[in-house]
């Protein structure tokens, strides 16, 4: 009795594996199916199949898949997401060799969308302990003949496999790639590419493998259900630093019915890459996005000559006094450089983790009272860069700098300016979005304007010597690696000098500790007291002097 793949009904699907360019590929063919062999050999491999109204064409995609890679598999899976036809009954009637992987079945309660499907199939492969997922289509548009090329980089340790039609542009064409959906898929890959600073050949191709090690790093649960799930999920493997390996397969278009809207997909992709950029930008946040390649520090220092602190590190400090940096970090930012000069700096911070001989380090619980957290001193200077808006009360943060500052030292506070011209246009347009890091940094306790941020300083004790204003870090963000930032860098940052309230991105307010009442008290009543008791001496010592002079008699 022949088996379904034994049997005549497939051959009228010509061999896509001629369309492909063998010099694409590591080595020849039979070399591709050797390693293949050892990723299926070496990890638990699952093929996923997502299905929608293929009632026509899923028996198909099972028989087309290669013997021996059905063979050596862990489990193929179906998850029919409630096809209005008769999917799930065609897919459940398919006669499967017990010889053969396990085929399962499934359907969903109600449509997930594509990108639903996709989320419940990823999970399912983690659940069981699947060390690899290779996504499948259950229309036929991508062929299983393929799996083998796709299979074979695991067994060179990729976390992430992608089968491109557009490796060689042309062999798209060639395969029956309509034109304008050929043009598209050029201008909006490209266009991807820049925004996110990646190579690859194809971003739309559904012809995908993960490991799943890697799926369980990005919150891949968050993205959209729709079909822009691939450009999320693209974005996030690049986020988390993941190699995407890309092999060539051949295009094949027949009589699947396609459920995109072309300009709408499009849009979103483009509107995906462009959120994630603005999260480097530290201006937009989207948690899907939140994904951190190593444990990042608390705050970073920046280096361009016209950021806050070039500008605190080139301040001139005598060497030998005493400087408190408040929330300094480990001190790269500002109190490596200034100890460097000379001053002796104490840096107090939530996060202690300085290994400076040069600097004195304690570790401060900001939020509470200072006083026995630390050996204080009396301090010449004080800087708080950033941290003020931070803390649970930051009019008791400043009160207890001013408590620890001599008469007459200088403080150098600093913060974000909510009133920045971009987020005054986001705000008229209605939109308030919370960032990593930034003006409106999810871990802010308070937002400041450059008159509230001196009203704050004020009322504290200090005495505002003048404000100036820094424009967006964009020459940091940019890494120098482009000249464009750099000329907007400089011209951002005059803005921001001459009128700080609409143009500076960051505040940095100057101020002198002015003499508080307990001060004033012992040099008002004391030297007066004193001084009553020097007028007192002289008034006594001139009684008790004998007096000189003529009698009458």
């Amino acid at each position: 009795m022949q088996t379904p793949r034994q049997q005549g009904k497939i051959r009228s699907f010509p061999n896509p594996l001629l369309q492909i360019k063998r010099k694409h590929v590591s080595n020849n063919l039979n070399n591709v199916n050797e390693r293949a062999q050892r990723a299926l050999e070496e990890n638990r491999v699952a093929i996923f199949i997502v299905a929608y109204n293929a009632e026509k064409h899923i028996k198909k995609v099972l028989e087309r898949i290669p013997t021996w890679v059905v063979e050596r598999l862990t489990e193929i899976f179906v998850i029919d997401d409630h096809s209005s036809d008769n999917t799930f009954a065609v897919a459940t009637n398919v006669e499967w060799p017990s010889q053969y992987a396990p085929l399962r079945i499934f359907r969903t309660p109600y449509n997930q969308g594509y990108g639903g499907n996709q989320r419940l199939g990823y999970l399912y492969a983690i659940e069981q302990g699947f060390d690899i997922v290779v996504l499948l289509h259950g229309d036929g548009q991508y062929a299983p003949e393929a799996l083998p090329f796709v299979l074979a980089p695991y067994a060179d340790g990729a976390d992430a496999v992608f089968g491109s039609r557009f490796i060689n542009p042309l062999d798209a064409i060639k395969g029956g790639m309509p034109l304008y959906k050929w043009v598209g898929n050029r201008i909006l890959t490209r266009t991807q590419n820049l925004i996110l600073g990646a190579k690859m050949s194809e971003m739309h191709s559904g012809y995908r493998s993960y490991r799943t090690s890697a799926l369980r790093q990005v919150p891949f649960t968050s993205n959209s259900l729709g079909f822009d799930f691939d450009a999320d999920i693209i974005v996030q493997l690049h986020a988390a630093g993941f190699r995407i390996t890309e092999v060539p397969i051949p295009t094949y278009y027949g009589d699947e019915i396609c459920h995109v809207n072309g300009m709408l997909y499009a849009w979103q992709c483009f509107k995906t890459a462009m959120k994630y950029r603005l999260m480097q930008f530290e201006i937009f946040y989207d948690p899907k996005f939140d994904i951190q390649r190593q444990s990042q520090k608390v705050y970073t220092a920046k280096r361009a000559t016209t950021s806050l602190h070039h500008f605190i590190r080139r301040l001139p400090f005598e060497p030998g006094s005493r400087l408190i940096d408040v929330g300094g970090g480990d001190g790269e930012a500002v109190g490596r450089a200034l100890a460097d000069h000379g001053v002796e700096v104490t840096c107090i911070d939530q996060s202690a983790n300085l290994a400076d001989p040069k600097i004195k380090q304690f570790y401060v619980d900001l939020d509470q009272p200072w006083e026995r957290q630390f050996e204080a001193e009396t301090y010449d200077a004080a800087t708080a860069l950033d941290v003020l808006e931070h803390l649970k009360s930051p009019e008791q943060g400043a009160a207890e700098i001013f408590r620890y500052l001599k008469s007459g030292g200088k403080l150098y506070a600093s913060t974000g300016n909510v009133a920045f011209l971009p987020v005054r246009l986001a705000l008229l347009l209605g939109w308030f979005n919370y960032g990593l890091r930034g003006i409106l940094d999810l871990t802010h306790r308070r937002l400041f304007t450059v008159d509230s941020f001196r009203r704050l300083l004020k009322n504290a004790g200090f005495r505002v010597d003048r404000i100036i204003g820094f424009g967006p870090p964009l020459a940091d963000l940019a890494s120098g690696r482009s000249r464009i930032f750099g000329i907007a860098d400089r011209i951002l940052a005059r803005l921001a000098r001459a009128w700080p309230r609409l143009f500076a991105y960051q505040i940095l307010i100057e101020c002198t500790r002015t003499d508080s009442p307990d001060d004033l008290m012992p040099q008002t009543f004391l030297l007066a007291s004193n001084q009553a008791h020097s007028s007192l001496n002289t008034k006594t010592e001139q009684t008790l002097q004998p007096q000189h002079g003529h009698t009458i008699g």
